[in-house]
């Protein structure tokens, strides 16, 4: 029983040592990918391939189409900042509305939807 456990244990632990990988092995093929070399006319060639993928011309579409995005918004950004300089926006007194809201007496004042205040 004893001689069937010690075995039982030792196959066991041998098992690990076969599996586990060894460091130097590793270092090695790092080295062999990082020793590969192109020629000048090979990477020429590898890069006319990779820019004319269907998927690298699909992605550049989407960078141009990006850009002409963020040039409309900018557009779009100068108009909303020369519009918010208007008193309307800028003046706290308007409460939000275009024109300035009247001043009544306090009797008769009145609830406004717009800006949800009494004047």
């Amino acid at each position: 029983m004893i001689k069937h456990l010690f075995i039982f244990v030792l196959i066991i632990s041998s098992r690990g040592y076969v599996i586990a990988q060894d460091s130097r092995s590793v270092e090695s093929s790092q080295q062999k990918v990082s020793s590969i070399q192109l020629t000048p006319e090979q990477h020429s060639k590898v890069l006319k391939a990779f820019n004319n993928h269907p998927y690298t011309r699909y992605y550049d579409r989407l960078i141009v189409e990006y850009e002409k995005r963020m040039k409309s918004n900018a557009r779009k950004y100068k108009v909303m900042a020369r519009k918010m300089e208007k008193p309307q926006y800028s003046d706290f007194s308007y409460f939000g509305h275009k024109r300035k809201p009247k001043k009544r007496p306090a009797g008769k004042m009145k609830y406004c939807k717009e800006c949800k205040m009494v004047h």
